[in-house]
């Protein structure tokens, strides 16, 4: 293995300041790797997009590279949620595919766990994208999705002491689209850009917070983040910094005045790449009402009478989470790609 130096770098407070250029090579880094994943460039998230979240008090992030002959070519983040009673923290990274076997992704992941033995994390969660192949799958213990064995980030992972945990699919809307909706006998439809309006603050913190708890995690055992009205606000504010534009629908259920379903759509500005789909989520007290079939297809309308002209729209699913892939498969969307959700107890 070669001598490889891990290095630490700190995210600019913007995207034109001076340092930026290490954060947006290592931006650059993670797009590659996941493009050779998912066999398209339909993810990639420029710097400037990604930056913002570099920047959440509540769930600091610190970023990880290595160079060869000065040049960026391999990344890795650590996140925690300063909350989190847990202490679970998040991991991911890669390595570009010329300079692999070569003891880089080694070094960084050593690093990291440095980092999180250091900090007394008992827990790390890592997803990694793993493209599709022959031999012999792996299935987490859901029973639901799977991985080639025989796949490098597979092979690295398992040698290091993680255990597939789950398995998310990507999936692929082509626009334009037509889906019709009827909003159901006692529920009422919104629909907003950027901020959450201030009467709605309180109902979306806690939507935020049961989507924490209430989305499929399988043996992942995803910690509680608790939201408020005021650090959504801070969150939202932050996000303006960004070119993206969120397209926000949600369900009031009338008879309490109070909002018990919500989806998020995140539009690049330029209207030649696709959109991603953020949260979706409706309270299971008001489930088995076809609440979910309602906001991907009134967002999705609301998203084309908005911003015409977008591609696709790229979501992911936990394979389990069979109702929501059922709601999804019923309005278009096709499989790309896979990911393993993956944990490590320390």
């Amino acid at each position: 293995m070669s001598d490889h130096s891990v290095e630490e770098i700190l995210p600019p407070l913007t995207i034109d300041a001076d340092d930026a250029a290490d954060f947006i090579a290592a931006t650059a880094v993670k797009n590659a790797i996941e493009e050779e994943g998912y066999g398209t460039d339909e993810l990639s998230y420029t710097a400037a997009e990604s930056l913002p979240g570099w920047h959440d008090a509540d769930r600091p992030i610190r970023l990880f590279v290595v160079r060869v002959d000065g040049r960026i070519v391999a990344r890795a983040f650590y996140s925690i949620k300063l909350a989190d009673e847990t202490r679970t923290a998040w991991i991911g990274g890669g390595v570009l595919a010329p300079f692999r076997d070569d003891g880089i992704g080694t070094a960084l992941l050593d690093r990291v766990l440095d980092v999180a033995r250091g900090d007394g994390i008992r827990k790390l969660i890592v997803y990694a994208v793993s493209r599709g192949g022959d031999g012999e799958p792996l299935v987490p213990p859901t029973g639901f999705g799977s991985v080639p064995r025989d796949n490098p980030e597979v092979g690295f992972l398992l040698n290091r002491g993680f255990s597939l945990e789950q398995v998310e699919r990507g999936s692929r809307l082509a626009l334009p689209v037509r889906v019709p909706f009827a909003e159901p006998a006692g529920y009422r439809l919104h629909f907003w850009i950027g901020r959450t309006p201030e009467r709605w603050l309180p109902d979306m913190a806690n939507l935020h917070t049961r989507m924490s708890t209430d989305a499929p995690s399988a043996g992942l055992e995803e910690p509680e983040e608790i939201w408020t009205a005021d650090r959504l606000r801070e969150d939202e504010e932050r996000f303006e910094a960004s070119p993206r534009t969120e397209l926000v629908a949600v369900v009031e259920h009338e008879a309490s005045g109070n909002l018990v379903a919500f989806s998020v759509l995140s539009a690049p500005a330029e209207l030649e790449r696709p959109v991603a789909q953020e949260d979706t989520l409706v309270l299971a007290e008001h489930r088995g009402r076809r609440l979910g079939m309602l906001l991907k297809a009134a967002n999705i309308d609301h998203l084309q009478r908005v911003r015409p002209g977008h591609p696709a729209i790229i979501t992911f699913n936990a394979e389990e989470n069979r109702h929501m892939l059922d709601v999804n498969e019923a309005v278009g969307f096709v499989p790309i790609g896979y990911e393993g959700a993956w944990k490590k107890e320390l």
